[in-house]
């Protein structure tokens, strides 16, 4: 049955709603025009509702309602925290390391006037990689450092300026795709130097480098396999020797460490990596690493080794395309001065105390929390908890799982459509859950949660 004209004309006008008293506060948040326009998307909802039969609430305050709501929520930030239940705790696509607090306040601290490019001692002006090179080089024993926004760049910004036009040999078997399809051979040929591939993809041998190396050679290039490993019958070449072979030609020796720990992992119960400081000892003249990985810091891309290396890169134009903002620098300056500590670093570093956690500790967690969310979600799934493996992420140890434990969600009505709608039912939440699927279930490893009230809370909220 078609509607009425009259339910038509009781749907107030743009121009009345604009000048009514339940709009006053409205305008004076989000301004005249934001208003408006949410104003007239609302009345043409209303009007496809009317013409479908339906008798909606065509009030000046209903339709308040309905801006005030389409307004917050066409300005809500997009970037929001989230809970990583994953079981991946440098997750790429969640933001990778978690931050300290220190960093946090540093970022805080930083978002003013400072004096980034200011020397307050001579009143000069200054060099921003100063308020991080101090730190770099203490940890690392490194002659000089210095950083740009991500490992990326700082292997394309080593390539363009100590082999533009000539070449680089770099073993078959180190030549990666990391995560967006960014492959090494694409960084390298955007980086304007030849790519000169040695061996094969699991056996490369000194020789090999030996015999590739000509009067156009410009530098040897060492890719840690940071996202695969090579396994059975194999040969690398140490990096020792090639920094051997790279000095006695009268060239750089390279090494892109790609997570790039500061410290001996082992001591913390976690696998062995090499770090930075004994790549540096083995001989390579430049290191670069990741800041948002191992490190434990915001992104960024960390050139470290021999000074007259650095400064070259540090002139080339391409730095400043690549720079790091001052609130970058703050956070991985807070972030490196908790190195000075390595005794309290596991209690102040996220991303040391989320890997170190004992698997027995994350168990007890699990049985905790196992009533409560049994119960916030008793109408929605079945509550259980099982052992499992989380991993490092972000092409860190791909190899080498950490023992966990999670909780599983097996929704109450079987089929795919089930298990999809409570997955984005979490998603959802005001703190979205991101969990991992298998075999019907929802999977949320607990080794990343470390606030169980605010994720227990919200929970309720949606049941």
């Amino acid at each position: 049955m078609p509607p009425v004209p009259s339910a038509f004309r009781d749907i107030p006008s743009v121009n009345i709603l604009l000048h009514d008293a339940s709009f006053v506060a409205v305008l004076a948040e989000y301004g005249h025009d934001a208003t408006r326009t949410a104003i007239r998307t609302a009345l043409a909802n209303l009007r496809t509702s009317v013409a479908s039969g339906a008798s909606p609430d065509v009030t000046s305050t209903a339709i308040s309602h309905l801006v005030i709501q389409a307004l917050a929520q066409s300005l809500a930030p997009t970037l929001k925290p989230v809970f990583n239940l994953t079981g991946t705790i440098l997750h790429t696509n969640l933001g990778r390391a978690p931050l300290p607090e220190v960093a946090v306040q540093a970022m805080i601290a930083a978002a003013g006037a400072v004096n980034l490019e200011y020397d307050l001692e001579n009143g000069e002006r200054g060099q921003r990689d100063s308020h991080i090179e101090g730190w770099i080089k203490r940890l690392t024993g490194a002659k000089a450092a210095t950083a740009v926004n991500n490992n990326a760049a700082a292997v394309m910004i080593a390539l363009n300026t100590l082999a533009l036009g000539r070449e680089v040999i770099v073993s078959r078997g180190e030549l990666i795709e990391i995560g967006g399809a960014f492959r090494m051979p694409d960084i390298m040929q955007r980086s304007g130097c030849k790519l000169r591939e040695v061996g094969t993809t699991n056996r490369t041998h000194l020789r090999d480098f030996t015999d590739a190396i000509g009067p156009n050679t410009a530098m040897i290039l060492k890719v840690h396999t940071s996202n695969y490993t090579v396994q059975g019958f194999t040969k690398t070449v140490a990096e020792s020797d090639l920094a051997a072979l790279a000095r006695s030609h009268n060239i750089p020796f390279v090494v892109d460490l790609g997570s790039g720990t500061l410290i001996d992992l082992t001591k913390y119960g976690l696998p062995a990596e090499i770090t930075v400081r004994e790549t540096l000892q083995n001989g390579a003249d430049l290191v670069t690493f990741s800041g948002d990985k191992l490190l434990g810091g915001p992104q960024a891309g960390i050139i470290a080794g021999r000074a007259d290396l650095v400064v070259r890169l540090a002139a080339n134009p391409m730095k400043r395309a690549m720079r790091l903002d001052k609130i970058t620098i703050a956070a991985l300056a807070a972030v490196l001065r908790l190195y000075a500590n390595p005794d309290q670093l596991v209690l102040h570093l996220p991303t040391l105390h989320l890997l170190s956690r004992p698997a027995a500790d994350i168990a007890a967690q699990a049985e905790r929390l196992k009533p409560l969310i049994s119960s916030a979600l008793s109408q929605i799934a079945q509550i259980d908890t099982e052992a499992t493996q989380s991993q490092i992420g972000s092409g860190s140890l791909p190899i080498d799982t950490l023992n966990s434990h999670a909780l599983t969600l097996t929704p109450l009505q079987p089929g795919d459509k089930a298990l999809r709608n409570l997955t984005a039912a979490l998603r959802r939440l005001p703190r979205p859950v991101i969990g991992r699927t298998n075999n019907g279930r929802i999977l949320l490893d607990l080794r990343a949660l470390t606030d169980d009230d605010d994720f227990i809370a919200q929970l309720s909220l949606s049941n």
